[in-house]
């Protein structure tokens, strides 16, 4: 055995590492699979043609329009039982991007519909008013025959008022969408109109934000949207209204939302908890802003908008299917054809592989394990847009339906995972960007951020926070007690970090 040396043991060098990041770095998502949009594509390359947004943006409009369109008409088979063709859509994009000019052009078949709707409504209101006014007079008079009368005539007076029938029903309401009700509202609206409604909103902050998703709702309004989603009749029982179940009933709906909005409803626990995040399809489209250079569009590109608008107009001028009740669908069945089953079950198998522990979508379950469902609804949406009147499911609709789904699946993932960040976390990402972005000075003071700092932390407590969790990742460095910043002796001051490099 050799003895020990004394050979002197070189020191390593010392090399701070500099600021580590607060979040991870989101990766960036799979270019719109445009091409899987069937009978939708062509409007949605002009739409993007038109206004130099991004693909993404067109997409969801079309999507939700037509299942808006659609919804009313048709239940479709999935491996799981029949449902609603009603998508969700969750559009998530700064604003300038241009969402609420893909989301006009392509609603506006809907918008005319409403209006021409309108027109016809207040006549058949009129003529309503006058009906009912006879029909409650007539009763009246009947009622105090049959009790005032003998006994003969009070049965003719009887005989009479059973003759008469139903109480005339007033024409139902003709709006085809709501922009940020109360989950109350809704039903409401479901209560004198259309049985087949959606919730868009090319500013759904307002909605997220806002009293139907505050503390005391958010969790009354997942769970009732919810149940649209899936089809199922919706009870609801409320002081002086009595008790009600709304049946046969269908919600398409697209949100569109800033990044800074939508990040408190992608980390909300009980969002994700409950599947509510789940049942949408999401994506935060790369931004186009500065790249819109172009001065004219395609010379073919307004025909196709206007062959998309006339389509909706047609599709939402049909009957829809009720039986006794003009407000409780009854909708056929779209089935799937035996090829277009069997592209289903090997989607349905490698989606739930893919969910297993180490898999690729293990971290967001919720979202897989609906993403079947989701292709058979897209199918459904795009069958019926191209054929009304169809009742099969083709192999195309399928590939169509699983191409897009799986490309939601994926930003899904990647939009659940940058969202799974706790809201501390959050506001010191939001200090930090403004700090290495937008102050002009080597020191910052907590009062500095309060009067000057981002909204969200325009107060002592919040600010102090995500001081603590800079200097705790290296991004601000406190000076000593007493230090002169800017002219004057300070108590609390801090040092910026800005490494050549910003992460």
């Amino acid at each position: 055995m050799n003895a020990p040396t004394n050979t002197p043991v070189t020191p390593i060098p010392f090399n701070a590492e500099g600021p580590q990041p607060l979040l991870r770095e989101i990766p960036k998502g799979e270019p719109y699979p445009v091409e899987a949009l069937g009978p939708l594509r062509e409007a949605v390359e002009a739409v993007a043609d038109i206004t130099q947004a991004p693909v993404g943006l067109a997409a969801q409009s079309a999507l939700s329009v037509a299942s808006l369109a659609v919804q009313g008409l048709a239940d479709v088979e999935t491996l799981g039982g029949d449902a609603p063709c009603s998508l969700f859509c969750l559009t998530i994009a700064e604003s300038g991007e241009r969402k609420s000019t893909c989301d006009r052009l392509l609603m506006k078949g809907v918008r005319d519909f409403e209006a021409e709707q309108e027109t016809e409504y207040r006549e058949e209101y009129e003529a309503f008013e006058v009906a009912h006014k006879i029909w409650t007079e007539k009763r009246k008079r009947l009622i105090s025959e049959a009790a005032g009368a003998k006994r003969e005539k009070a049965t003719a007076a009887e005989a009479d008022l059973r003759a008469m029938g139903p109480e005339p029903r007033p024409p139902l309401f003709p709006k085809l969408t709501a922009m940020d009700p109360t989950f109350e509202g809704l039903m409401k609206l479901y209560g004198i109109g259309r049985p087949a409604l959606g919730l868009f909103s090319d500013e759904a902050g307002g909605f997220i934000g806002g009293h139907a998703m505050n503390s005391d709702n958010r969790l009354k309004t997942m769970a009732g949207l919810s149940n649209l989603w899936n089809g199922e009749p919706i009870d609801r029982t409320r002081a002086g209204d009595g008790a009600k179940t709304y049946r046969g009933r269908r919600l398409a709906a697209h949100l569109m939302v800033q990044p800074i909005a939508a990040a408190p409803l992608l980390s909300d626990p009980e969002a994700r908890g409950q599947g509510f995040l789940a049942r949408f399809l999401m994506t935060e489209p790369p931004s186009a802003i500065g790249t819109r250079l172009r001065r004219d569009h395609a010379p073919h590109s307004r025909s196709k908008v206007e062959a998309f608008r006339n389509c909706a107009l047609d599709i939402l001028a049909m009957d829809l299917p009720t039986d006794a009740h003009p407000q409780e669908l009854t909708p056929k069945r779209l089935t799937l054809s035996p090829a277009a089953r069997e592209l289903l079950f090997r989607f349905h198998d490698a989606v739930e592989a893919s969910q297993g522990r180490g898999g690729e979508f293990e971290t967001v379950r919720a979202y897989a394990s609906k993403s079947v469902e989701q292709a058979a609804r897209i199918a459904g949406v795009f069958a019926l847009w191209a054929d009304p009147l169809a009742d099969l499911i083709t192999p195309e609709n399928m590939a169509h339906g699983i191409s897009l789904s799986q490309f939601y699946l994926g930003e899904a993932k990647r939009l659940s995972d940058a969202g799974a960040i706790t809201a501390d976390t959050a506001k010191a990402e939001e200090l930090r960007l403004w700090l290495v972005e937008k102050w002009t000075h080597s020191e910052i003071m907590p009062r500095e951020i309060v009067q000057f700092g981002p909204n969200p932390l325009r107060e002592s407590k919040a600010a102090r926070a995500a001081l603590a969790v800079l200097e705790k990742h290296g991004w601000l460095t406190r000076l000593p007690e007493g230090v002169e910043v800017r002219g004057a002796t300070r108590k609390e001051a801090y040092q910026i970090v800005r490494p050549q490099h910003v992460l």
